[in-house]
């Protein structure tokens, strides 16, 4: 598989915490969701793309059934509401507003 995150892909993702890890999954959500809003589908699909790559990093890496139940469903979300139909309804606000938690508290321990 070809990495976009080769960096983090070959090791440095294991090292993160888990919040670090979903505070960058919600950059790269962020920065879909910036692009969609002006317009610019191009972008919007790379950032998506890198988000899902992190994500899928994240299933890989992740201990505990909890954990990996939330990572999956978040990627499910993420592949209906950026390439599908959004039938969980999710919203640029609800992606901000779910993110904001971890970025806070990875930025918290930093």
């Amino acid at each position: 598989m070809t990495y976009q995150h080769k960096g983090l892909a070959d090791s440095g993702w294991d090292k993160l915490s888990f919040i670090e890890q979903m505070a960058n999954i919600g950059s790269e959500v962020q920065r879909a969701v910036n692009w969609k809003r002006k317009n610019n589908p191009e972008y919007s699909l790379k950032a998506s793309e890198r988000a899902l790559e992190l994500a899928d990093l994240t299933l890989d890496s992740v201990r505990g059934f909890s954990r990996l139940k939330e990572v999956a469903r978040l990627r499910e979300s993420l592949v209906d509401y950026f390439f599908f139909s959004n039938q969980f309804a999710s919203t640029n606000e609800s992606w901000e507003k779910y993110f904001l938690s971890y970025a806070y508290a990875a930025r918290k321990h930093t």
